[in-house]
Order: structure tokens, then C-alpha cells, then sequence
């Protein structure tokens, strides 16, 4: 075996400026890891079930559509629930949700205001519209008990009345610095995850039929936020006919699990 003998000089200097190298490079890494977890903390935390805002008390036309018997089992259920990511919350609530994270972070307080207004408009019947502004409220709510964001922006927060769930969700998802297609994504399996629940109790379906329609949502959950990002505010459209007809049937109807 050859061995080449460095003078001890040379390799000292080239061991300093390697262990120096290594452990900035070690430190970088540390807070990249850090700051990811944290920013995924805080968005399971967001898109959690035991988050205090009534999300599960709400089926959003779902429980009128099976009283309608069109939805009657896992596979029409799974249907549904797709419909919903594709056609509405791919071309409304998420592209609505995507600019308003980024009217926080300018925090534009008029074009804040402005937003929360044009989705209120949009809902699709005065159940929505209570839901969104009920869940809106229960999280501002949440906000600024525990002073998540600056002061400033909590006092433009506490001002937009009545406020829609997207506005609050924004601002939490600012509040934790968190990436806009990852803020989608968290509050899109909220949603879905809040329809399949919905559907376990209402259908009824087994637990195992529950986990199979979320397993399947994965992919149209990714879809719906590539198009929420790529659609312009002029673009966002919320355009469900029968979602409304349904919602609205839903308020009078004789029997319900859900609130109206």
C-alpha cells in the first residue's frame, strides 16, 4: 500500500476550511429543515378537524344531494366530492384564497377588503354564504386570541366584517409565512377531508369507503391547486347551478345532520 505524506502545514489549513465549509453548510441545511417543519406544523394545524371553526358541522350541499339520491354510495360519493374540487374550488375558492394571501403579504388593505366582498357575492346560496361567514368569524377569532401576524395586520383583519373563511384562512397562511401552493393544498384536503366525513355520516358509508375516497382525492387536490394558481382574478369563476339548487333545497329540508 502507497502512502503519500503531506506536510502537516498543508493539512491543517485544507481541515479548517473543510470543517468550516461543512459546518455552514450544516447550519443552512438545519434551518431549511427547521423552517419547512414549521411551516408544515402550521398548515396540518390550519387544515385540522379539531381546528375551532365549525368545518365539521357543514356539508355544503352534500346532504341535500343524497337526499336527492344523487349520491348513494362510495363511488357516487367520490364523485361528488371531485365535481367539487374541479368545478368549483379549482376555478373559485382557491384562486380567491391565492390572491388574498398575497393582498396580506402587500397588505392591501382595500384590495383585502375589495376580494372578501366579490367571494361573499359569490356564494351560491344564503346557507354558503352564512357558512363561510360563520367559519370566517370563528377564525379571526382564533387569530387574534393567540396574535398570530403583526398588530397592523390583525387591525386590518378585525376590520373586513361580515369576513369570509378565504380571507382568514389567508391571513393565518400568511401569519406563518407559509408557501401559497402549500396554504392550497392545506385548505383543499380540509375541504375535502370535512366532504368525506360528511359523507360517512350521511350516506352512510364504513370508515374503510372514507379512506378510499380521500386516497383518491390526491391527484384532483393537486390539479385544483395548479389551476387556483394559474387563474387570474378577472378568470375565478364559481359557476354550480346545482350546487346552489341543492344548498338552497338543503335549508328547508325535513330531516338534516348538518347545519343550514
Amino acid at each position: 500500500m502507497r502512502i503519500t505524506i503531506t506536510p502537516i502545514r498543508t493539512v491543517t489549513l485544507m481541515t479548517t476550511i473543510t470543517v468550516t465549509v461543512i459546518r455552514r453548510a450544516v447550519t443552512i441545511m438545519v434551518t431549511v429543515i427547521i423552517m419547512r417543519i414549521a411551516e408544515l406544523t402550521a398548515l396540518l394545524h390550519l387544515a385540522s378537524p379539531a381546528l375551532p371553526i365549525g368545518a365539521f358541522s357543514y356539508s355544503q350541499g352534500l346532504e341535500a344531494a343524497i337526499e336527492a339520491k344523487l349520491v348513494t354510495d362510495t363511488d357516487t360519493a367520490c364523485a361528488w366530492i371531485k365535481s367539487g374540487l374541479s368545478n368549483v374550488l379549482a376555478h373559485g375558492e382557491l384562486p380567491f384564497l391565492a390572491h388574498q394571501i398575497e393582498r396580506w403579504r402587500a397588505h392591501d388593505a382595500a384590495a383585502l377588503m375589495l376580494g372578501n366582498r366579490e367571494f361573499l357575492a359569490s356564494r351560491e346560496s344564503m346557507e354558503l354564504r352564512r357558512e363561510t361567514e360563520q367559519m370566517g368569524w370563528s377564525l379571526r377569532q382564533l387569530c387574534a386570541s393567540l396574535e398570530w401576524g403583526d398588530a397592523e395586520r390583525r387591525a386590518t383583519l378585525a376590520s373586513i366584517t361580515p369576513i369570509a373563511q378565504t380571507t382568514a384562512f389567508a391571513f393565518a397562511a400568511f401569519a406563518h409565512d407559509a408557501a401559497t401552493d402549500a396554504a392550497l393544498a392545506a385548505y383543499a384536503f380540509s375541504w375535502a377531508e370535512n366532504q368525506a366525513a360528511a359523507a360517512l355520516k350521511a350516506v352512510p358509508l364504513g370508515q374503510l369507503a372514507g379512506q378510499r375516497i380521500i386516497v383518491a382525492l390526491r391527484e384532483p387536490i393537486d390539479a385544483a391547486v395548479r389551476q387556483a394558481l394559474a387563474t387570474s382574478p378577472d378568470d375565478i369563476n364559481t359557476f354550480a347551478p346545482q350546487l346552489g339548487i341543492l344548498s338552497a333545497r338543503h335549508e328547508s329540508q325535513y330531516s338534516r345532520l348538518f347545519r343550514s
